[in-house]
């Protein structure tokens, strides 16, 4: 069952940026701007959609640590305000492929630091149409870019420089090392952990790049054992099935983050 109201939404926003925090039901009406009936209705509603909502008396509501959905409201409460302000965010269960999504969007004039994201997909797409097998446990980002907020005129030191940020971002949250091999994939040891892929778009008549679509599959933690015969053993992710020790959430909002920052 999806999440049916703004309220819950709204519930859900102050719940993640409070994670790990007891808050009374009354601060958090206060806060939300609705009544307490409301908040106890969009708890339920959260705990109808699979989250894991804490309740203790005296003391209030609390996101759970084990709870890990990815949502437009998670990865806000991880972002910067100024980036959160002006970046679009769509979030999905299941999708074809994020980039192909990121595409439409951008081809329909979408902006600058647009996030597709998405727990799993069913078409997913490596370099030369590559299928990239894209189950739940990982986590699939396309970002639409603006050509001028970057250097292209080296396009594959664009793609090193991206796959750079992913794995510094890893490699601070994390703290797995990782590294990169060729100009689009990323290791830890001699396994596969996450591709990259830049697609980009242009007027036909001028030949001027309108966008850039930055596609990031990373195995966060799914289970190794449900891959193709062929891919068992090249494979790896960051963290086995349920032993993450940051969220979702939180890499996504850092990748998208550092990805608009100018730092490395």
């Amino acid at each position: 069952m999806g999440r049916s109201s703004k309220t819950t939404d709204k519930v859900l926003s102050f719940l993640e940026r409070n994670r790990g925090s007891f808050v009374s039901g009354e601060k958090m009406a206060k806060e939300c701007g609705v009544s307490r009936n409301s908040v106890w209705k969009a708890v339920k509603d959260l705990r109808e959609s699979g989250y894991c909502v804490e309740a203790v008396s005296n003391k209030g509501y609390s996101l759970g640590k084990s709870n890990d959905i990815i949502s437009e409201e998670g990865i806000r409460a991880n972002l910067e305000p100024e980036i959160s302000s002006g970046m679009d965010i769509c979030v999905f269960a299941s999708i074809g492929s994020t980039s192909d999504k990121a595409k439409e969007m951008a081809m329909k004039g979408a902006g600058h630091g647009t996030l597709v994201v998405s727990s799993r997909q069913t078409k997913g797409r490596g370099r030369k149409d590559h299928t990239f097998f894209s189950p739940d446990g990982g986590l699939y980002i396309s970002m639409i870019l603006s050509p001028e907020k970057f250097d292209i005129s080296d396009r594959e030191s664009l793609i090193k420089s991206i796959g750079d940020k992913v794995k510094n971002v890893i490699k601070e949250l994390t703290g797995v090392v990782v590294k990169r091999k060729g100009i689009n994939d990323l290791y830890v040891g001699d396994k596969k952990l996450c591709g990259i892929l830049i697609e980009s778009g242009s007027e036909f008549d001028s030949g001027r790049l309108q966008w850039l679509v930055v596609g990031i599959g990373i195995n966060f933690d799914p289970d190794i054992s449900i891959f193709p015969a062929e891919l068992k053993e090249k494979v790896t992710s960051l963290f086995e099935p349920g032993q993450a020790s940051v969220t979702k959430n939180e890499l996504i909002a850092a990748i998208a983050g550092r990805i608009l920052a100018e730092k490395q």
